[in-house]
């Protein structure tokens, strides 16, 4: 029997465990994973990150992201911002602004001087082959089959794949029926995120989630950037954009094709704690 320290943390709803692997190396297999993410049993949290040294001169950490289903991704939006907050508050860098390699590249959090943190996505990646989508060509739009209903979706990657729709009422939106259907698309080799936006205005939009080996959160960052950037290609918003999702908003700004993603939120500390680790089989 082993002990895990941790520290709770969110961001506009969407909750981490944050696990420092400085010093000692992260080797906890997914069915512990999965145990900590119970939210009767265990810890509790959409997703575990991990702060690890950095594998490049030209990068101060290394970030690895761990979904509640115990599987490994390679990016979390609302994770990223946490991230900062907690090497910040941490005393592991002094700096405002850190970069942070992640198994999709490297990204860069800054935090603001009113607490809340931006960090840059980096470009959102459109081509079948990258977001991975089982289609020959790339397009704006996509209309698929699920549960023998044609929908139309915006496809692209931040970093992970996701398919983004419109909604007329997003409260009323199958995101737990339709959801997971989406997310285990054949057309998805790795699964996808899947995303329901509701249009308020030019510059606002709501948004739900049903995210890949989690289940709906209460926000999702790469989320709000894959559903701002669709609304503008479709030429439906424009940036800056205010994403309203059940945990919060978060604000979107991108300039168009060749440019990057930045993403504005929240992201606080909740508590520090130490749980035992049963040994794993």
């Amino acid at each position: 029997m082993s002990r895990l320290r941790f520290t709770k943390m969110e961001g506009a709803g969407n909750d981490f465990v944050v696990v420092n692997a400085m010093r000692e190396p992260f080797d906890l297999g997914a069915p512990t994973i999965r145990a900590l993410a119970d939210r009767h049993t265990g810890i509790g949290f959409d997703q575990l990150l991990v702060i690890e040294a950095p594998r490049s001169q030209s990068t101060d950490f290394y970030y690895r992201i761990f979904n509640a289903d115990g599987g490994e991704v390679s990016q979390c939006g609302n994770g990223a911002r946490c991230f900062v907050r907690y090497v910040h508050d941490k005393a592991l860098s002094e700096k405002q602004s850190i970069r942070v390699e992640t198994a999709s590249g490297i990204i860069e959090p800054s935090l603001n001087a009113d607490g809340a943190v931006t960090v840059d996505m980096a470009k959102p990646l459109f081509d079948p082959v990258d977001i991975p989508m089982l289609m020959p060509h790339r397009k704006p739009a996509y209309a698929i089959t699920v549960n023998d209903e044609r929908i139309e979706i915006g496809a692209l990657s931040m970093g992970n794949g996701h398919a983004v729709q419109i909604v007329d009422d997003v409260d009323a939106a199958p995101v737990a029926s339709q959801g997971p259907m989406i997310e285990n698309h054949e057309l998805f080799p790795d699964r996808a995120n899947a995303s329901y936006m509701q249009i308020m205005d030019r510059h606002n939009i709501r948004l739900r989630v049903w995210e890949r080996g989690v289940g709906e959160t209460l926000a999702c960052g790469t989320g709000a950037c894959a559903a701002a950037v669709t609304g503008i290609r479709w030429g439906l918003i424009d940036s800056p954009v205010s994403v309203h999702t059940r945990g919060g908003e978060l604000q979107i700004t991108w300039q168009g094709e060749e440019g990057r993603v930045l993403m504005t939120g929240p992201a606080k500390i909740v508590f520090d704690g130490e749980i035992e680790i049963p040994g794993e089989k």
